[in-house]
């Protein structure tokens, strides 16, 4: 339908709108910063439907990011790191990134050494799952951490 028995070249505006009548079609600007400018003959409500289609097409293809979130003490004991640290791994394998964070509670923020060594440690032990995109950082009274997972 575009373009059907029209010779490509080198129109006039008057004689573009001319041919673009005769067909039954638009004449959309491709590029006007072109000397001359670059125009079509085309349905112009099918041209915005074909664009409106690729781009949701590239939004689907588009990798979603899962952020699971993944909580400490400052205190925390091994048995309950450990059984965190196996829920983090099988959020990495699954593709997801996990934010652990140390919460300190009234008058625990004295113990911020132990917060960060904690996340580092977690860190550590996920190593072969996921590497640390960013390294504990203090934001108010939570210490954050942001571990994203390995590319296979």
């Amino acid at each position: 339908m575009v373009g059907e028995g029209i010779e490509p070249g080198v129109y006039p505006i008057a004689k573009a709108l001319e041919i673009a009548k005769e067909a039954g079609l638009d004449l959309v600007e491709i590029s006007p910063n072109a000397e001359p400018p670059v125009c079509k003959v085309i349905d112009y409500k099918k041209f915005l439907y074909d664009q409106k289609k690729k781009q949701k097409e590239l939004k689907a293809k588009a990798a979603k990011t899962v952020i699971k979130e993944i909580r400490f003490g400052p205190q925390t004991d091994d048995h309950d790191f450990n059984f965190k640290k196996n829920h983090a791994i099988k959020f990495l394998q699954d593709g997801s990134k996990v934010k652990a964070f140390v919460f300190f509670k009234g008058r625990s923020i004295v113990f911020k050494e132990q917060g960060e060594i904690l996340l580092l440690r977690f860190a550590n032990e996920l190593e072969e799952y996921g590497k640390a995109e960013q390294l504990p950082v203090l934001e108010g009274k939570k210490m954050i951490m942001v571990i994203g997972p390995r590319k296979k």
